[in-house]
């Protein structure tokens, strides 16, 4: 009789997050097709950072035909909405980015982008060629499903639209660390924020993720060679500064393969670009070199900076030059915070099945999403955007002509956020 009793009790809070879950993945299911709609359209009508004015205003309005409190623009173009559920809880943020980037698409599709504007001077195609139409997508669906549900939902859900992950045009403010600056996670207060990436070197219905950093920073360097000038014909009248701009180059890599515990952390530099000279019988009087420096730890990156420095000035002076080092700090290293991924873990596995969610090393590509971690813990990871069966290592790399993305996956990413949302509260709890 006691043990009936106690089955008794048990039962109706067992039925009631069982139906939960079939409502659930009963929204999801409906709002799919208009996600893949969505992102089609994004993917039509692309637009380069700091200028997604259409995609904007076009999520902002839909997100208020939801009935929820929008704010628009954030960050120049950004929205921000916030839905409050239907219990007390805490506050959590989903974000998605809205940027496309200066590259002509090859794919043939139906809604291939045939858009262009101006880049650096230039016109150029405009492509979402990084994934980003897909995760506007999602992230409007996650809304309306959660919409619909919000009467379940411990807590208040913030929605951030997020402008410019690409980076600022020269001169502007923009992206992740402008919405910081503008207060998005301080009213009201988030303790959480979350964000997704589809990837081509993962399988669509797979999410992928790692503890503590699993993206690099990402920062660019000029070194500027002083030398002088003379007659191509007569090299010992000249400090020939692209000489020694080459041995510098090969410095560099002494860094990465002689200088840092790559045990500990990989480190990347690469050089990008040298421009020196006008003429083939002239040794100019300057060279200009501009990189990138990948690192996976602050304490590394700093290191970098300052061995980049020494390198290419004591090369230049042992050629009787001079060289002028300055690093541009563009992204933090991208960190999960490792309790909040051991709490959401449960969540990603609802959504796409255990033996979907799996653990990877880290990659050298970088995210801005990294400064919403210096507000509040933080968890970014991946689901898969290439087809099932596809080899992996063929893919299409994010940020060329033919990156293209399997819509299929879709509906793991925004079963995954609304997880979340459901999983968070109960699992602080536990």
């Amino acid at each position: 009789m006691k043990q009936a009793i106690i089955l008794f009790l048990i039962l109706p809070s067992f039925a009631h997050a069982q139906t939960n879950e079939a409502a659930l993945n009963e929204n999801v299911k409906a709002i799919m097709p208009k996600v893949v709609e969505w992102r089609r359209y994004f993917h039509q009508n692309p637009e380069l950072s700091n200028r997604e004015y259409k995609t904007g205003a076009f999520v902002a309005d839909y997100l208020k035909s939801l009935g929820l409190e929008v704010k628009y623009p954030v960050a120049k173009t950004g929205v921000v909405a916030i839905l409050k559920g239907g219990k007390p809880g805490p506050v959590i943020a989903l974000r998605a980015d809205m940027d496309a980037l200066p590259v002509t698409e090859r794919n043939n599709l139906p809604f291939k982008s045939v858009v262009t504007d101006t880049f650096n001077n230039q016109t150029v195609g405009v492509m979402h060629a990084c994934g980003h139409d897909s995760h506007m997508a999602m992230l409007m669906g996650t809304a309306t499903v959660l919409s619909k549900m919000k009467k379940d939902i411990q807590g208040t859900v913030v929605f951030l639209f997020q402008p410019a992950e690409e980076g600022a045009p020269a001169g502007e403010e923009a992206g992740a660390p402008l919405m910081v600056k503008e207060g998005v996670l301080d009213n009201p207060k988030v303790e959480a924020v979350f964000g997704l990436h589809i990837m081509t070197f993962v399988e669509a219905g797979t999410v992928a993720y790692k503890q503590g950093s699993i993206m690099a920073s990402s920062d660019w360097f000029t070194i500027t060679v002083n030398g002088k000038g003379s007659h191509g014909s007569q090299p010992w009248k000249a400090i020939d500064p692209i000489v020694t701009a080459s041995q510098i180059i090969q410095g560099l890599q002494t860094i990465v393969s002689r200088q840092e515990d790559i045990t500990k952390a990989p480190v990347v530099i690469s050089v990008g670009s040298i421009n020196s000279g006008n003429r083939p019988n002239i040794i100019p009087e300057k060279a200009v070199l501009t990189g990138t420096i990948r690192t996976l730890d602050n304490e590394t990156r700093k290191d970098v900076f300052e061995r980049i420095k020494r390198t290419a000035q004591s090369i230049a002076a042992s050629q009787g030059a001079t060289a002028d080092v300055s690093v541009d700090e563009k992204t933090l290293v991208t960190f999960n915070d490792s309790l909040l991924v051991t709490r959401t873990l449960p969540a990603l596995q609802a959504a796409a099945g255990k033996d979907n969610v799996k653990a990877i090393n880290w990659i050298t590509g970088s995210e801005d999403f990294s400064y919403f971690s210096t507000k509040a813990p933080a968890f970014f990871f991946f689901i898969g955007g290439s087809p099932k069966g596809t080899d992996l290592t063929k893919a299409p790399a994010h940020h060329t002509a033919d990156f293209f993305i399997d819509e299929s996956g879709f509906d793991v990413g925004v079963k995954a956020f609304c997880e979340i949302v459901f999983n968070y509260a109960n699992s602080k709890k536990q």
